[in-house]
């Protein structure tokens, strides 16, 4: 077990990742003033270790009450954002009743917006059970709802409490899910950490063949990444917007193709060979690096080419994403792996012959 502390002043939480943590009572024993939780999880984590959870809880003397929603992107909307506002106040949970999100990165998001509004905020602490929520979504405090224009697109910053990653729930993970958080790791080398790519590359089918020390190295790799960034940067003024790698073009796939028909994870990976794909024609990133990249999401098992949307259509969607600053959207670009920036600078034209090269069967 590794415990990491993501520095926020007075809003500093730490980031427990290790083996067993869900019956483990030691790393819940701050919630213990509360006499109840709300536990928010989904139709597929809920079988698997709502129980647990609840057992965990109830050594404490902390009473659960289990609000349980539907599995998928499609849900994470204003509907089931009210379900759990009618759970909470059925069961008159108080300002003092603490949250735990207990599930991925959709319910993480949703059970953080809920905290950070019912009776204009309360505790809430994330226990992540998937990888892409682990290494990322889980850590920095960013909650939120999706729109039909857009995704992500209301929501608050909220911090956790503690963010509590048991690895042994990875166990349990499609494969699929698998593969997708992978995406998210590849990211952090791909921005800042060019000595972390060469170890995804030296490893990575350990890594999809699930060996506990390989995942529990790169789950920590990437906490730390994130709380650097993160602590420098909580509101992505500035650095923290380089999270947003792929996430441009990923997010207008994921509206465009409809929510929950390619997994976060699938749709950044095609979004950051796009965005890889542009940096090269600017000139920015070298072709052997764009290459190397490529190569590294195929072996993951990501998909490298994007929906044929149209040049069009990605514009209009890519509109709505938060980085537009006056108009103009703003891309996360590569200059080589390991440094990325921002830039607004890139025309029209060059986005044309990018969706060109990537998108479709090729």
């Amino acid at each position: 077990m590794q415990t990491l502390n993501v520095a926020l002043g007075e809003r500093s939480y730490p980031i427990h990742v290790g083996s067993g943590l869900l019956t483990d009572p030691r790393w819940f024993a701050a919630l213990a003033p509360a006499r109840r939780a709300a536990v928010v999880t989904n139709t597929t984590v809920g079988p698997l270790y709502l129980a647990r959870l609840r057992q965990t809880l109830e050594a404490l003397g902390i009473a659960c009450v289990e609000i349980v929603i539907p599995d998928g992107e499609a849900f994470k909307n204003w509907e089931t954002l009210h379900r759990i506002f009618d759970a909470l106040l059925t069961h008159r949970c108080e300002r003092s009743t603490p949250i735990l999100a207990l599930g991925g990165g959709v319910v993480g998001d949703i059970a953080g917006f809920a905290a950070a509004t019912y009776q204009r905020g309360v505790p809430f602490y994330q226990v992540p059970t998937t990888l892409l929520a682990q290494v990322d979504s889980s850590v920095g405090g960013k909650t939120a709802i999706n729109h039909p224009l857009g995704k992500n697109m209301i929501g608050a910053f909220y911090q956790p409490g503690a963010v509590i990653a048991d690895t042994d729930t990875l166990g349990t993970l499609p494969e699929r899910e698998l593969k997708a958080g992978m995406a998210e790791v590849i990211k952090y080398g791909l921005i800042r950490d060019a000595e972390f790519f060469d170890w995804l590359e030296a490893n990575m089918e350990r890594l999809l063949a699930r060996d506990d020390e390989m995942l529990g190295f790169a789950i920590v790799r990437s906490c730390a990444n994130k709380a650097q960034i993160v602590a420098a940067d909580e509101r992505e003024a500035g650095v923290r917007a380089l999270l947003n790698l792929g996430h441009t073009f990923g997010h207008a796939i994921e509206t465009g193709l409809g929510y929950g028909e390619w997994l976060h994870g699938e749709a950044v990976a095609a979004g950051t060979v796009l965005a890889a794909e542009v940096s090269a024609r600017l000139g920015l990133l070298p072709r052997e690096h764009l290459e190397r990249l490529v190569a590294l999401y195929r072996r993951a098992g990501l998909p490298t080419r994007a929906p044929d949307l149209g040049t069009e259509r990605y514009l209009a969607l890519m509109g709505h994403d938060k980085k537009v600053q006056e108009g103009k959207i703003r891309f996360v670009l590569l200059k080589r792996i390991g440094e990325a920036f921002v830039s607004a600078d890139v025309p029209q034209a060059v986005l044309a012959q990018a969706f060109a090269a990537c998108c479709g069967d090729g």
